[in-house]
């Protein structure tokens, strides 16, 4: 282990919450944090964009009264965040709340943004203008100029990079130019990375349900956000420019509505279509959740005909990274 993994976090224990879409986190997490004198730290990729309300299910007046909530509303839709901008962010704030003598808990079903507080999810390579503009002119010539002098620069071989893969072969070749270094070199400084999140000890609960039982409830959540007003947010966004932001404007509710909108749907295909492909991005949640977040995780499920008590959440659980 290298001298960073070895360091100890300023920040002390977190907790964290997660689960798919619609699963039922935001009314657990809030008894939680209510009976642990705890602020709810978000981990939502969607959150942090004003206006981009009914469409990401974001905690109403009423909810945030009830506890305090961060890394909400941080931005405007048309301005891109980025996971390395959240790190930084959140270290600061969790180090606030918990200056405070205040608890923490992490909540969220973006599995990206919350295997940042596990493990390194960026590196730390800038690539500058020029460097870009020198790969962009060798990818001119052919992939193959670009795989060629990414092996001359990795005599060791190139592992698992798809050389088929134009932007994986170009983002490589960038690295490689701007560090001077081999792909495996840079890999291993990657997995070296460390930083107050991946070193606080933590605790991880991931709420799960029957798929029949979370599919009911992913279509009554998306006939609520169309009567509450989600088309007339899509519209106000739209005037605010946020299709722009590509990751906004192509998550799932907004892509949907922005189709209605152009006439691609009526209104029951539209919550036809929002429903589908919900119940698809769950799928896909539960696979990656069980893939990439550390095996000691607790599953948890839950069922609406018993109540889970907040003290259940975490109960006899250790910390990973003690």
């Amino acid at each position: 282990m290298s001298a960073a993994r070895e360091a100890k976090s300023p920040l002390k224990p977190l907790y964290c919450l997660s689960g798919c879409t619609a699963v039922g986190k935001t009314e657990l997490a809030l008894r939680w944090a209510e009976q642990n004198e705890a602020e709810i730290v978000s981990c939502d990729s969607l959150l942090f964009y004003r206006g981009m309300d009914i469409g990401t299910a974001k905690p109403g007046r009423e909810e945030l009264a009830r506890v305090p909530h961060h890394m909400i509303d941080i931005v405007e839709p048309p301005c891109q965040m980025d996971v390395g901008r959240y790190v930084e962010l959140a270290i600061e704030t969790i180090g606030e709340i918990q200056s405070r003598g205040r608890e923490v808990l992490v909540t969220g079903g973006s599995g990206f943004y919350l295997k940042a507080f596990f493990e390194p999810v960026v590196d730390e390579v800038q690539v500058s203008a020029e460097t870009r503009r020198k790969v962009a002119g060798l990818m001119d010539s052919g992939l193959g100029a670009a795989v060629s002098e990414l092996e001359l620069r990795n005599p060791q071989g190139l592992g698992s990079l798809d050389t088929l893969n134009p932007r994986r072969v170009a983002k490589a070749l960038e690295r490689c130019w701007e560090t001077g270094s081999s792909l495996a070199e840079i890999r291993e400084r990657f997995a070296r990375q460390s930083n107050p999140l991946i070193e606080a000890p933590k605790r991880l609960t991931i709420l799960w349900r029957e798929p029949a039982a979370l599919a009911k409830r992913i279509e009554r959540r998306v006939r609520q956000m169309v009567e509450q007003g989600l088309v007339p947010e899509v519209e106000r966004l739209v005037a605010a420019g946020f299709e722009a932001n590509h990751s906004a404007a192509g998550a799932i509710g907004y892509r949907e509505t922005l189709a209605y909108l152009r006439g691609e749907y009526s209104l029951p295909q539209l919550i036809e279509a929002i429903a589908t492909h919900t119940r698809q991005l769950a799928k896909k949640q539960r696979t990656w959740f069980r893939g990439q977040l550390p095996p000691d995780a607790r599953w948890l499920e839950l069922d609406d005909s018993k109540d889970v008590a907040p003290e259940d959440l975490f109960a006899d659980m250790t910390q990973s990274g003690d």
